[in-house]
């Protein structure tokens, strides 16, 4: 296995802002959307939890205030809701499918 140029890899990288600045390049981004109250509702509902047993999933109390749009995700519960979104077979697993259950 080849050792990384961390030195080198940093240069490159400043390189390429570099060249993004001067309009020389252009860069991919993604745009992370943050989920909606009904975003919030319908995860939870297709993991086919109750709002108690999804709040302790995701190791929030403010679960209420995401369904009523009172606040919304942010940080790493943004992140597992994306992941419970996308990939809700990932947290089946990782909770042995006992998502439903109290």
């Amino acid at each position: 296995m080849k050792k990384r140029d961390i030195g080198e890899e940093l240069v490159s990288g400043l390189a390429e802002i570099a060249a993004w600045q001067k309009g020389q390049q252009t860069l991919n981004t993604t745009e992370l959307k943050r989920p909606s109250a009904a975003d919030v509702v319908r995860i939870r509902k297709r993991l086919q939890a109750s709002p108690q047993t999804f709040a302790t999933l995701m190791g929030v109390s403010v679960l209420r205030g995401w369904e009523q749009g009172q606040c919304r995700p942010k940080g790493p519960a943004r992140v597992l809701l994306l992941i419970a979104d996308r990939q809700p077979e990932a947290l089946r697993r990782v909770f042995g499918g006992s998502l439903g259950s109290d």
